[in-house]
């Protein structure tokens, strides 16, 4: 059976077709309130915000139209100003970056700072405060760097933020002491450059889920904590640039997977544990500049294995030089027979300098008799003078 469609059936058909495509393609699209609010704060759009190649924006696949559940603003504009209606709209984000972005922070709204799980603020907002980031009560990371935080101390935001997993909050000013308490969940700490004082409390060995700490570049005092081999999860950590004394704890010899560990720029005694040596996946060790004493205790083939090894400025420290060669160039003076600092020759640069200035003060070559020469001439010349007076006053008396 075959079907005679009139023209006037076959224009509708085509035009059902192409009413069915553009609500499609309606549902594919942004909600429009919230492209009104990327556009208010100069993101750029382009066809279509959600798609896989839009580098600031990821959507959720909500129908009929997508929402935003991620976004990053990045080296704002001088003109950009974050608005109550705007971030209102953007209340379905899970994920926010702000990074470059000096704009004048405002409260978020309630919905907005409740969603949010992952919050980053890099060079941006000008100023944070505790009170501030407290109201991101749901967040799992969290990451403040470079920019001014007005707090009390760390405690405030980490005990408040009860479902951190990840914390950055470095070069930001932060003054106090370190939390006594922390939540287990913890995976990753960086509260580096800041200006924290006092000890680490020993309640951070218990963070048994730890994989990277950094309390580097702070007013760190005390020990180290004799239990923080009870890490024995973490990979990375730098307590460098701090003031902390005494040794290094026996129990790091526990710690299996231990990649990075500096300790460098501290008041660090007593001698360089052996053990060490025998922490297979350590890549990084910088032990520089503190009060270690005594013989180093690692071999060639330790040191060689080592990305980079850091071991200089410690006075008191020595290696023996018939296990390590001297072009390892260590920073340290090789072992006297009683395993005390032989004094380190002087550089090769002021040996060079020293030799110059005596050959500059030796005397002229043998060979230059400049002064003597002169003396005889002069000699010579006045000689003739009264020789030729003589030969004429004889020669005048000859005469008469």
């Amino acid at each position: 059976m075959v079907l005679n469609l009139s023209p006037f059936v076959l224009s509708f058909t085509l035009l059902l077709f192409l009413l069915s495509t553009k609500s499609s393609s309606a549902q594919s699209t942004l909600d429009p309130n919230q492209l009104k609010a990327l556009r208010s704060l100069s993101v750029p759009t382009g066809k279509d915000p959600c798609s896989p190649l839009h580098k600031t924006t990821i959507c959720d696949s909500s129908t009929p139209f997508h929402n935003l559940i991620s976004l990053k603003l990045i080296n704002c504009s001088n003109d950009v100003v974050l608005s109550q209606t705007a971030l209102k709209s953007l209340s379905t984000l899970t994920d926010l970056q702000f990074i470059n972005c000096p704009v004048s922070p405002i409260h978020f709204p309630s919905e907005l700072s409740s969603n949010l799980q992952s919050f980053t603020c890099i060079n941006s907002l000008k100023k944070l405060s505790s009170v501030w980031l407290i109201r991101l009560h749901n967040v799992v990371n969290l990451t403040v760097s470079n920019v001014p935080v007005s707090a009390s101390g760390p405690s405030i935001i980490l005990n408040s933020i009860k479902n951190l997993h990840t914390v950055t909050i470095s070069h930001a000013n932060l003054t106090g002491v370190l939390p006594t308490k922390w939540h287990m969940n913890l995976t990753y700490v960086d509260l580096s450059e800041n200006k924290i004082e006092g000890r680490i409390s020993s309640s951070l060995t218990m963070l048994e889920n730890l994989v990277h700490l950094n309390l580097s570049s702070n007013s760190l005092n005390g020990t180290i904590p004799t239990a923080f081999g009870n890490l024995l999860s973490l990979k990375n950590v730098s307590l460098a640039s701090n003031s902390l004394s005494g040794n290094i704890p026996k129990s790091f010899a526990a710690i299996p997977g231990l990649v990075h560990l500096d300790l460098g720029s501290n008041r660090l005694n007593g001698t360089i544990p052996k053990f060490i040596s025998d922490m297979k996946g350590l890549k990084y060790l910088n032990l520089e500049r503190n009060n270690f004493h005594g013989i180093l205790p690692f071999n060639a083939t330790f040191i060689k294995k080592l990305v980079v090894f850091k071991v200089g400025e410690n006075s008191n420290l020595c290696y023996n030089h018939s296990t390590l060669s001297t072009k390892l160039k260590l920073g340290i003076a090789p072992c006297d027979k009683h395993g005390l600092p032989l004094s380190p020759p002087p550089p090769k640069e002021d040996f060079s300098d020293d030799s110059a200035d005596k050959e500059d003060q030796s005397p002229p070559p043998k060979h230059e008799h400049g002064p003597s020469r002169v003396v005889f001439g002069v000699a010579i010349g006045l000689s003739s003078i009264v020789f030729l007076i003589i030969f004429l006053v004889l020669l005048s008396k000859c005469c008469k």
